[in-house]
Parts: structure tokens; C-alpha cells; sequence
């Protein structure tokens, strides 16, 4: 039998050793398909955007009226679980944009208030800011690849926490409660979009149109929560 020489023997263990923490680390470029979704996702996700913002626009200088909070409510999750069920067709991108257009347009009165009260400051600076926060989160997730799975937990005690602030902010007239509600709508909105970039970047997310639709509604969350923060430090509330 032949013996290893000592060299032969260490090279071994070396490229034993390169291969275990090759296997261990995450991949540090993307899979096809996950490439793929990213891809859609971000293009359907400026689509929309910029669907939404027309909409808006229009529904602000022709002073449409809001539709109300019952038939907001009625119109949003009526739409988006049309999109869950839908979610695989061409049906699914229709009712993508039905949704996002009808979310712009119950911003359109919004943004005609802090216009008309000469705070266009404040709606400039919110979407400044909504830019801001949703690209650097994106580009976070995007570049270290981290996998922030662990936030699922978080996010849905969160969900959870807001919804009771809400309820008891419409019974309560507790001083600051707005306040934090908007603050923690922009950290849960946050969260959102490092896990929902990151579930596309490992593969846990393989559906562009839901991917879409769960970015844009935190986007549009954050920018109406930062509309409500910035007012309310600026005087203009």
C-alpha cells in the first residue's frame, strides 16, 4: 500500500476544509429562477408605482371624493384576495394594477388636503423619504444576501400589535397614539421589505405578482405613515 506524504496529506485537509465552508455558506449569486422573479417583481413594481401616482395625481386636482373607510376596506381586501386566487394568470397582473390604481386614488384626496394647506413640503419630503428607506432596505438585502426569515416571527407579532393600537386609538383618545401608530407602521413596513426581498433572493418567494403587490403596499404604508409623522412636527396636522 502506498502512503500519503505528509504534503499530500495536509493539501487533503485543506480542500476538505474549502469544500465543507463552500457547502455551508449561502450561494453568493442568485439561482435563474430567483433572478428571474427579482426581475419581474421590480419591473411590475415600477409599473404600478407609476400607474398609482397617475391615478393619484388625477384624483387630487379634480377633487374626487375618498370613498370612505367601508368601502376602502371592502375595496382593498376584496381585490387582494381576488389576487391571491388569480395570482397565476394574466388575470392576476389586471387585478394587480385594479388594486394599486384604486390605492392611488384613495391617495389622491389625502395629498389634496396637505396641498391645499400649502404643506407641499411635507408630501415632498415623505416621498423623498419613502426613496429612500425602500431602496436602502432593498439594496441591504440585495447586496449582503442576508436571510431575514427570522423576521416572519416578528412581523406577525407586530401585525398583531397594530391592529390592537388601532382599535384602541379609535375608542381612546390617548395623547401621542397616532404618533406611534404611524411610527410603527414605517418599522413594520420596513421589516416587509427585508423579508419579502429576501424571501425572492433565496427562493422562498417564487410568485412575482404577490411579491409585487407585498412591496407596494408597504411602500404606500410607509409614505401615508411619514405623511402623518412629518405634518404632525411640522405644525401642519
Amino acid at each position: 500500500m502506498l502512503n500519503r506524504r505528509p504534503d499530500q496529506t495536509q493539501a487533503a485537509h485543506h480542500s476538505d476544509d474549502l469544500a465543507n465552508v463552500m457547502n455551508s455558506a449561502p450561494q453568493a449569486v442568485m439561482g435563474a429562477e430567483a433572478a428571474s422573479v427579482l426581475k419581474n417583481t421590480y419591473m411590475l413594481l415600477g409599473l404600478t408605482l407609476t400607474f398609482s401616482a397617475i391615478i393619484a395625481y388625477f384624483s387630487m386636482v379634480m377633487n374626487a371624493p375618498h370613498p370612505g373607510f367601508l368601502i376602502t376596506i371592502i375595496g382593498f381586501y376584496g381585490l387582494l384576495f381576488a389576487i391571491h386566487k388569480f395570482k397565476n394568470g394574466g388575470m392576476g397582473l389586471v387585478l394587480t394594477f385594479a388594486l394599486t390604481g384604486f390605492m392611488g386614488y384613495t391617495l389622491g384626496p389625502l395629498l389634496g388636503m396637505y396641498v391645499g394647506a400649502g404643506a407641499t413640503n411635507v408630501v415632498t419630503n415623505a416621498l423623498g423619504l419613502t426613496a429612500f428607506v425602500f431602496f436602502g432596505l432593498s439594496g441591504y438585502a440585495l447586496i449582503t444576501r442576508k436571510d431575514f426569515s427570522f423576521l416572519a416571527g416578528t412581523i406577525t407579532a407586530g401585525c398583531f400589535v397594530l391592529i390592537g393600537a388601532m382599535i384602541l386609538g379609535a375608542f381612546t383618545n390617548i395623547a401621542g397614539m397616532q404618533l406611534a401608530i404611524s411610527a410603527g407602521f414605517v418599522l413594520f413596513s420596513s421589516m416587509i421589505i427585508l423579508y419579502q426581498t429576501s424571501e425572492i433572493i433565496h427562493g422562498g418567494e417564487t410568485n412575482y405578482v404577490l411579491a409585487t403587490v407585498t412591496l407596494f403596499v408597504s411602500i404606500y404604508n410607509i409614505f401615508v405613515s411619514l405623511l402623518s409623522i412629518l405634518s404632525s412636527f411640522s405644525g401642519d396636522d
